[in-house]
């Protein structure tokens, strides 16, 4: 039987390498915004199941991975939009995100974009 104190050396070791772990989950996401990932393909390359990586990560981050994912994403497109280059469909795709602004979309065709005076932002009205 081991001794008390080396069982909890055990576990704190085990939780600075889950730590190690998520921070490298974490330094993908950031450099890999773009590409698709999923929770499975992270949880895979980290040798965790996708269930734990989503609470560990939550529990060192206050978010989800993909909570995590999308913040990075509105960020790096706020900052693309700000530049005033390219358009929202060219913002969604590089920046990872698939966009509704496709031709033939039927959730999105008949309708128009118009700011609301009050908010400057773009609201989509049925016609």
């Amino acid at each position: 039987m081991c001794h008390p104190s080396w069982r909890r050396a055990r576990i704190a070791a085990q939780r600075l390498s889950d730590f190690a772990r998520l921070r490298r989950v974490r330094d993908r996401i950031d450099r890999e915004y773009a590409q698709p990932l999923n929770v499975e393909a992270l949880a895979r390359d980290a040798n965790m199941s996708a269930g734990h990586l989503s609470r560990q990560f939550r529990l060192a981050y206050g978010q989800s991975p993909y909570a995590y994912l999308m913040a990075r994403r509105i960020e790096r497109a706020v900052a693309l939009l700000r530049h005033g280059d390219l358009s929202v469909a060219e913002v969604c795709f590089a920046v990872g995100c698939s966009s509704e602004l496709r031709r033939g979309n039927p959730a999105v065709q008949g309708r128009e974009e118009t700011p609301p005076p009050s908010l400057g932002m773009s609201v989509v009205h049925g016609r």
